[in-house]
């Protein structure tokens, strides 16, 4: 199912499914086929899933930047013929969504923004970044992952645990990289010009980026839609699977263009 679209860069994409096409951006550290509880929209929709510079099978990445993860995504529906897309981002896949709506606006037919941000104050990234690079420090990959499933994960069940190492893949190489990224992220001026039907998702208990986050982003973007899951974290597609896809496909249906 996996494929490669040979442009300026390699990246790795999966495609499948009919419909009008539906692009999942994964988050930090998290691999393409994290969206495996999604793939189920394929019976409705084209799904063009792919790798992040970085992450997954896209292992040559050059700089890494949100504003060139968003290039990358761009240049892979161009070259995919894919005049626009819905456009849905977990984590920092909402901030390169966001990027994606900035740089080609007309190539996004609607956003989904699910436990993102849009602002970063500079002194509280660099704080965060040097915390979480002195943690790091000196742990095994299997301690970092079980620190990141406690962070990410409400539920700390072992079910859930097993779901989360199966996609959260992150490279040593790149992983700071990118997290630096996500802190330079500012779209204040940004939200409030954007016009396409957009649906923010925030998690009741999301110890990584508070709900709040995703409210203010909400009163920043002109009717967009905003839903609240409960008793999750900052994953809801893995720990309210059923609601989270029933909730995307009803915002998606509404705002279908095709004949």
């Amino acid at each position: 199912m996996g494929e490669f679209f040979i442009g300026d860069s390699c990246i790795p994409y999966l495609r499948f499914g009919e419909g009008e096409p539906l692009v999942f951006i994964h988050g930090l550290g998290e691999v393409k086929e994290g969206w495996s509880n999604q793939f189920e929209f394929a019976d409705q929709y084209d799904l063009i899933i792919p790798d992040l510079r970085g992450h997954g099978e896209y292992q040559k990445p050059g700089e890494i930047s949100i504003k060139y993860f968003a290039e990358d995504v761009i240049s892979l529906l161009k070259g995919l013929n894919v005049e626009s897309a819905h456009i849905c981002g977990l984590s920092m896949g909402g901030m390169v969504a966001q990027e994606i709506y900035r740089q080609a606006p007309e190539m996004c037919r609607s956003l989904m923004l699910v436990s993102t941000l849009h602002y970063a104050p500079e002194m509280l990234g660099k704080l965060f970044l040097r915390y979480r690079k002195a943690h790091a420090e000196n742990k095994s990959q299997d301690v970092l992952r079980e620190t990141a499933a406690k962070i990410c994960l409400y539920s700390w069940n072992k079910d859930n645990f097993e779901k989360f190492y199966q996609f959260y893949r992150p490279n040593r190489e790149y992983h700071f990289k990118a997290m630096e990224a996500c802190l330079e992220v500012n779209n204040l001026t940004l939200l409030p010009k954007i016009k396409v039907p957009t649906l923010i998702i925030g998690g009741q208990y999301d110890s990584l980026i508070p709900v709040w986050v995703q409210l203010l982003m909400h009163k920043k973007i002109p009717h967009s839609e905003f839903v609240i899951f409960r008793n999750t974290g900052h994953i809801a597609k893995l720990e309210a699977k059923d609601s989270f896809n029933r909730t995307l496909r009803s915002f998606l249906n509404k705002h279908k263009t095709a004949s």
